[in-house]
């Protein structure tokens, strides 16, 4: 039997998620090993930011839990969600639904955060201003802090770049965004216009100068306690992977374990 790992979630909890994971292919002999253990043990490596090789013989063989890690984590377009990015959402709309909220928010908060690369990560930019070499997190969150939009790149891409971009990629899943609260960091009219063409939105940028004083910005330190959330998790501490697909992928897994914990 499995020992409790503090990473571990609960049965019950997984069983939020088990049909999408079970349904990915369609099999005609038994699984040899159990969803359960496998999530388990992602989440493992994800929460202590281990090799996969060093994951605990109590859990499957790592080559197993690895190759699930790939499967659930592909994507076939490079515009269309994983399965992992489509359970997120989907327990993003559970949550809200169980608070008497609309699915789709039609608010959201954005900001963009630069990670240092390990030695393994091979994408990396300079971000000038932080003076950070390795990569950028973008990320737009509700009222909640529940993630709307994870977003990769480079750490020389801007914050307003790699905003229209993400915003363009997740155009579907914020088709009913009005309003965008962002910092300082994103002004400027292209921006403004970008949000206005992919999402027919208005931006509102919240400036730490205005107040005259140091106080936390109404609303914008939601986002930043998401972040907050799955720092939690050693392996999200730099960069350690190679594609930026699997870093957002990491993301996404994170938030998973964050959102679950709450079923």
């Amino acid at each position: 039997m499995m020992p409790n790992y503090p990473s571990n979630i609960n049965r019950l909890q997984f069983g939020v998620i088990r049909p999408e994971l079970e349904n990915l292919h369609q099999r005609t002999k038994p699984r040899q090993v159990d969803l359960y253990d496998v999530f388990c043990a992602i989440l493992y490596i994800l929460r202590n930011g281990s090799q996969w090789r060093a994951l605990p013989h109590d859990f499957p063989k790592w080559q197993t839990v690895y190759t699930y890690f790939r499967l659930w984590s592909q994507q076939s377009a490079p515009t269309e969600p994983s399965l992992l990015d489509q359970v997120l959402n989907k327990l993003s709309f559970t949550l809200r639904s169980q608070q008497d909220r609309s699915a789709l928010t039609s608010f959201i908060i954005m900001t963009a955060q630069s990670v240092k690369n390990t030695a393994t990560a091979e994408n990396k930019g300079y971000d000038a201003g932080k003076k950070i070499s390795g990569i950028k997190r973008h990320l737009a969150v509700d009222i909640n802090g529940f993630p709307q939009a994870i977003h990769i790149t480079r750490a020389n891409v801007s914050d307003r770049d790699g905003a229209s971009a993400m915003i363009t990629l997740h155009a579907n899943d914020l088709r009913y965004v009005c309003n965008v609260l962002v910092d300082g960091g994103y002004s400027g009219v292209n921006f403004k216009l970008d949000v206005m063409s992919d999402l027919q939105a208005t931006v509102q940028v919240a400036k730490r100068n205005e107040l005259h004083k140091f106080e936390v910005l109404p609303q914008r330190w939601l986002v930043e306690r998401s972040f907050s959330w799955v720092e939690k998790c050693r392996r999200l501490w730099k960069n350690c992977e190679r594609q930026l697909h699997t870093s957002a992928t990491v993301m996404t897994l994170a938030f998973m374990s964050v959102l679950l914990r709450r079923f």
